[in-house]
């Protein structure tokens, strides 16, 4: 990232990089514990550094949840480009969502974070979340031009769906299908009428 003035940053110091890495895997591992709403002192605590330190590398909750969820977002974007030329376009469509909806559901509270980010242009989630938005309307696009999804649909919406459906699953974890579920039955309103399986005796039909 560039500063300010322009400038690229200078590279980090050798002590400063191993700070750095330490409060990354310290962060991953409390979330993964206690959720994206874990004790930041806590984290730097495990990682032996001050919550100064935490602060310097990553001014906010958001851009530490950021840096952790690189790897993840990585293969998003990896698995968009897989079904980029997919023979079946809305069926490429569902398949990105599904991922979009276990990825949010991976981490507890990283779904409610997600929307709230949303609204807040200045949050690094919103930032990361601009190639995946991208990938994310190519396979929009592509549905919509095959006539299998209704033109009216936008990928904020779709993204905005996956987060909401995997709170909706992180509220209930004893019902490992629901958001499996949720987004079967979203395809009914989601598919448009050149699509077979939105004829209305098929409320139910998963895409495969």
């Amino acid at each position: 990232m560039a500063s300010s003035s322009g400038a690229p940053p200078r590279p980090m110091r050798a002590d400063a990089r191993r700070n750095y890495e330490r409060v990354l895997g310290e962060a991953r591992s409390a979330f993964a514990e206690h959720g994206t709403d874990a004790s930041l002192e806590d984290v730097a605590r495990r990682a032996k550094v001050g919550i100064g330190t935490l602060y310097r590398h990553f001014p906010t909750r958001h851009a530490l949840m950021n840096a952790v969820f690189q790897e993840a977002l990585a293969d998003l974007l990896d698995r968009s480009r897989e079904l980029a030329d997919a023979d079946r376009p809305c069926h490429a469509l569902v398949a990105w969502l599904r991922a979009l909806i276990t990825h949010a559901g991976e981490y507890r509270g990283l779904s409610r974070a997600l929307m709230s980010a949303s609204h807040d242009a200045s949050s690094a989630l919103t930032q990361c979340s601009s190639g995946l938005r991208t990938a994310g309307e190519l396979l929009l696009v592509r549905a919509q031009e095959s006539g299998a999804v209704r033109a009216d649909t936008s990928i904020d919406d779709l993204m905005q769906l996956t987060n909401a459906i995997a709170l909706a699953a992180e509220q209930s974890p004893t019902d490992p299908e629901l958001a499996d579920r949720l987004l079967t039955l979203t395809l009914t309103g989601l598919k448009g009428p050149a699509d077979p399986a939105a004829a209305p005796n098929t409320p139910g039909e998963r895409a495969r």
